[in-house]
């Protein structure tokens, strides 16, 4: 009887042991830093235990999302609200109104700040080191499979070890040389374009073609991708980007249960597919390092960042740790798979509604490609630089639909963001679309397509008005590179044809880690008269 007495004390003592360890780490904890924030004037929606937040941004969602993603569906031609935020993000932009433009609120034990406030975001961006922030751990449990230790989601001495790697491929002398094939990829596709235009006139149609462009799109960038930084063509890697699709549709939605808990070994629906898309990416990214090993000798450019990275995998590996350096290649291959042709792609998808939408400016920018493709020669990054009305339509497009919609930091230590001290663990959400749509920023015509407003000599914003490609020491690698992908392809395609908004476009805007076109753009292609370039695409 002693023993079963002893027994059950034992029970309770360690479930109340374990009790008093969840209350500390979901309320306790988080609780202190939110006292700390408050005590600075930083208010928020009062959290529940144990969920924190999540009820009311349920309950946001369900009060506003249905009726603003209507309303963006309905929407048609100079109609479109290009404000996506109340359908997005209802939760945010209730709390704005009661709170201001900083708040905190909390999902799970994790406590975030929001912060639109000019103040902060400019120190956010001047804060350079690594040990001070790092990419918000919120979701990292659930986007492993797709990003795992990548340089998108490191932080700390990993991620500086990894941007030395990688920066210098994306230098500008290295997408120098990757035009020619970024070139080549963009005149297949407006090739096959024009003759299915062809086809359709052939056959009687003399309206044009009407196409959903964003398969299309990812194919194109799928292409310069695989080319560029990993020397296989597109027919190789296109299992790739198929299995990294279907891990970014996998990943997308939270799981706050593993958010909190750091469990990710329950064998679930969807924790069973991330595990399998992520052993067939992993064997693929694999075979594709072992092809560019065997060619490493050959005398050509093939390989750029793929040899950066067998290079520093062949000296872990001399340690011995050869799982170590097999996961440093498949995590960045993985994650500039993801960030090289997905944003790209999309980003190139809402410049050809833009350019649909604004006859004007389509005109504007076909005459000045025509003008740089006079000599009947192929596009460079000399004749790129040049092209300066479409390099203002891309940087507008990226301000109305930045393909990040969030700039997230973690707090690694204590820092002081616009006179409020930061304290360590404090996730830091700065919401782009918040900050490019600031009237006292941008002005009253915020919410309109201007490219104007990036002119040369014009008034422009001051630079940490403008996240498209992050803030700070974390600015995304491969800004140029992207740059000089979408203006080739876009210079292309306005140069040979004409684009209209198809009657079946649906403009609805949705998250899935990006903002991308929920229903696809459709537009439809007319071929523009005395199209230049045909010689040589």
């Amino acid at each position: 009887m002693e023993c079963y007495y002893c027994f059950c004390l034992v029970v309770v003592g360690a479930c109340t042991m374990a009790a008093v360890y969840v209350y500390q780490a979901l309320w306790v904890a988080p609780e202190r830093l939110r006292a700390a924030l408050r005590a600075q004037g930083v208010a928020g929606p009062r959290p529940s235990f144990p969920y924190g937040n999540r009820a009311h941004i349920t309950q946001a969602f369900l009060h506003r999302r249905a009726a603003a993603a209507a309303a963006a569906a309905a929407a048609a031609g100079s109609s479109i609200v290009h404000d996506y935020r109340p359908a997005l993000f209802p939760h945010y932009d209730k709390w704005r109104k009661e709170y201001g433009p900083m708040f905190t609120y909390t999902i799970g034990n994790m406590v975030f700040l929001h912060a639109s406030r000019a103040d902060v975001v400019r120190d956010l961006g001047l804060c350079v080191s690594p040990l001070d922030l790092g990419k918000s751990s919120y979701m990292k449990v659930t986007h492993r499979p797709l990003f795992g230790d990548g340089i998108l989601k490191s932080s700390g001495d990993a991620w500086a070890y990894q941007r030395r790697l990688i920066a210098p491929e994306f230098f500008p002398d290295k997408v120098r040389a990757m035009v020619d094939l970024m070139v080549a990829s963009a005149a297949a596709l407006v090739d096959s374009w024009e003759a299915r235009i062809i086809l359709g006139c052939d056959n009687g149609g003399d309206d044009g073609l009407e196409l959903k462009v964003d398969d299309d799109l990812r194919a194109y960038s799928a292409d310069v991708i695989s080319k560029t930084c990993f020397g296989s063509s597109y027919v190789r890697g296109k299992e790739i980007f198929a299995l990294i699709r279907g891990l970014q549709k996998t990943v997308s939605k939270p799981n706050l249960m593993a958010e909190m808990t750091g469990l990710t070994f329950l064998p679930t629906r969807t924790n069973r597919a991330a595990w399998r898309l992520n052993r067939q990416v992993r064997k693929l990214v694999l075979d594709v390092v072992r092809e560019t090993s065997a060619g490493d000798d050959d005398d050509d450019d093939r390989t750029n960042l793929l040899s950066a990275m067998l290079r520093s995998a062949a000296a872990s590996s001399a340690g011995g740790d050869r799982a170590a350096a097999e996961d440093l290649i498949v995590d960045n291959c993985k994650n500039i798979y993801f960030a090289g042709y997905e944003t790209t792609a999309v980003t190139a998808a809402w410049c050809m509604m833009l350019l649909a939408l604004h006859p004007e400016w389509q005109a504007r920018v076909r005459h000045e490609a025509r003008r740089a493709f006079a000599a009947a020669a192929p596009p460079d990054f000399t004749s790129l630089h040049k092209m300066k009305e479409l390099a203002m339509v891309i940087q507008e497009t990226l301000r109305l639909y930045p393909a990040g919609s969030v700039v997230s930091r973690q707090a690694l230590r204590g820092v002081t963001l616009g006179g409020v001290h930061v304290p360590a663990g404090v996730n830091i959400y700065v919401p782009v679309s918040t900050v490019h749509l600031d009237p006292e920023l941008w002005g009253p015509d915020a919410g309109e397509f201007r490219p104007e407003r990036f002119a040369a000599g014009g008034k422009a914003p001051p630079p940490h008005a403008y996240l498209p490609f992050g803030a700070g020491a974390r600015t995304c690698l491969g800004q140029t590179f992207a740059m000089a992908e979408l203006k080739v392809l876009l210079a292309l395609v306005v140069s040979r044809f004409e684009l209209t908004l198809s009657p079946a476009y649906v403009h609805s805007p949705a998250l899935r880690l990006i903002v991308e076109p929920e229903h696809g753009v459709r537009l439809v292609l007319r071929r523009a008269s005395s199209s230049p370039g045909a010689s040589w695409a």
